[in-house]
C-alpha cells in the first residue's frame, strides 16, 4: 500500500522500513511510537539483545523526532533553549543536550546535530515543535519538523563498524564518538554519526526515505559473513538501562505533561547535571537551576543493582528493611551479559545525602501464588556496563 497522503486511512504510519522488518517479524509484537508502528521484538528477544553486545543489530529510528534549525540566530536560539554550552559544538559534530522551562524543570533530552554553521537537527523523544517555535520569539531563525522526511537506522554492536565496511561505506575508520560524515553506501547519498543510545559500538544512518529500503538491502546482504539481528524496542529498553541511559517520560515526567505539583523534575533530579552550564550565560531555566544548586539535594534519580535474581518492578525503595519509604523503581532489567537485576530508581535524599542503606519491597507471582519480597540495593555513580571498544578510533575489525 503507498501511503503518501492517504496516511490518515491508517491507524499508525508505516515507517520507510517497515516492510522488510514485516517480513522478518516472527511474533508481530507491535507498538505505537509518535504515530508509528514500530516492533517491540521482532524475532527473539535474546538474540536482539546478544546482537547489540556481541554482534550487530540494526533498529528503526525514523519515528524519532527531527526538527531541522536553521538561519543566522540558529546558533544563540540554541544556546538560550539548551542548558549546555554549546561553544565548543563545531560543523560535523553531535552533542547530548537537555531543555528546561523557566522553572527549571526537564522538558526533553535530545541529540543536537551541527550541520553546517547555519544549520542544525534537534532529536527529541517527544514532540516539540510547540516549544521551540515560542522559544524562537525574536529571533531569526526557522524551525521545520523533518520526522516525516528523514528515514534513520541505529546500527549498534561490536561488529556495527565492519558490517557497515562490509556493507561498502568507507570512510568511518576515523570518525570519533560525536562525530558526522557524509558518506555513500553504493548509490545511496547517507549521513553517519557515530552515536547510539546502547551504550555500545554503534552508528547512526540517515537517509532519504525513498533510498531507506536500498540501504537496508545493502546492509543485510553481508547477513552470514556477520551475523546481524533486526531489533525492536523491547532489546533497547534492556541495554540503554544497562548504560545508564534516561528515558523522559517514563524514568520522569516531563515538566509540560505533568498535571500535579512536584511530580516534574530537573536536569540535577534526574542525574543530568553534568550538561548543565550555569557560567554559559542566559538560558531558559538558568535562574531557577541557580537556585537549586545551592541548596542541598531534595532526590535524585539513582543507578542500583538489586540483589537476587527476582524480577523487581516498579517496586518501593525503603531507608533500610522495613524503614522509611524513600523511593521507588522507575525502569529495571535483568541484565544477562553482568548477570544482575540493574535498575533506575527515583530516591529521596535524608539531609542531602542518599540514605545509606536501601532495601526494595516488591511482590512476585509463583505458582499463581502472590508473595512479598526484601532485597538490598547498592548504588552506582556509573554506568553499569560501558565496554572500551565503543569510543576506540578506529573500531576493531572483526
Amino acid at each position: 500500500m503507498s501511503i503518501g497522503r492517504e496516511h490518515f486511512r491508517l491507524a499508525l504510519q508505516r515507517t520507510p522500513f517497515h516492510d522488510r522488518i514485516s517480513a522478518m517479524s516472527t511474533t508481530e509484537v507491535w507498538t505505537a511510537w509518535n504515530t508509528y508502528k514500530v516492533a517491540r521484538v521482532v524475532d527473539k528477544l535474546s538474540a536482539e539483545y546478544f546482537a547489540v553486545r556481541s554482534g550487530c543489530s540494526v533498529m528503526d529510528l525514523s519515528p524519532m523526532e527531527k526538527y531541522r534549525i536553521s538561519g543566522k540566530d540558529a546558533r544563540p536560539f540554541l544556546d538560550r533553549l539548551v542548558t549546555r554550552d554549546l561553544s565548543t559544538l563545531r560543523p560535523g559534530r553531535v552533542t547530548y543536550v537537555v531543555w528546561c522551562n523557566d522553572e527549571g524543570k526537564l522538558i526533553d533530552d535530545g541529540t543536537l546535530f551541527q550541520l553546517d554553521d547555519e544549520n542544525y537537527r534537534l532529536c527529541s523523544q517527544h514532540h516539540q515543535l510547540d516549544w521551540l517555535l515560542i522559544s524562537a520569539a525574536g529571533f531569526d531563525v526557522r524551525i521545520e519538523v523533518e520526522t516525516h522526511d528523514v528515514a534513520a537506522l541505529a546500527v549498534q554492536g561490536p561488529t556495527s563498524f565492519s558490517v557497515l565496511a562490509a556493507a561498502g561505506i568507507d570512510g568511518l575508520d576515523q570518525l570519533k564518538p560525536f562525530g558526522i560524515a557524509n558518506l555513500r553506501c553504493g548509490d545511496v547519498p547517507v549521513m553517519v554519526s557515530r552515536t547510539g543510545y546502547t551504550g555500545d559500538l554503534g552508528y547512526e544512518l540517515w537517509v532519504d526515505p525513498t533510498d531507506a529500503l536500498r540501504l537496508w538491502d545493502t546492509i543485510f546482504a553481508v547477513q552470514g559473513q556477520y551475523d546481524i539481528q533486526a531489533m525492536g524496542l523491547d532489546a533497547l529498553e534492556m541495554v540503554r538501562i544497562e548504560a545508564g541511559f534516561v528515558m523522559p517520560g517514563f524514568d520522569f515526567n516531563c515538566a509540560e505533561s505533568t498535571v500535579r505539583n512536584n511530580y516534574d523534575r530537573s536536569p540535577f533530579e534526574v542525574g543530568l547535571g553534568w550538561v548543565v552550564s550555569l557560567d554559559k550565560g542566559h538560558f531558559t531555566g538558568r535562574k531557577a537551576l541557580i537556585a537549586e544548586k545551592a541548596l542541598p539535594p531534595n532526590r535524585r534519580l539513582t543507578k542500583i543493582v538489586v540483589d537476587g535474581n527476582k524480577p523487581p518492578g516498579e517496586a518501593f525503595i525503603y531507608s533500610g528493611k522495613g524503614g522509611k519509604l524513600v523511593g521507588e523503581i522507575k525502569c529495571w532489567t535483568w541484565s544477562p551479559i553482568l548477570k544482575a537485576n540493574l535498575a533506575l530508581a527515583d530516591i529521596d535524599y535524608i539531609k542531602g545525602q542518599l540514605p545509606q542503606k536501601l532495601w526494595a519491597r516488591f511482590d512476585y507471582q509463583k505458582e499463581l501464588k502472590w508473595r512479598t519480597a526484601w532485597a538490598e540495593c547498592h548504588a552506582h555513580s556509573k554506568p553499569f556496563y560501558s565496554p572500551e571498544h565503543r569510543s576506540a578510533t578506529p573500531p576493531a575489525r572483526f
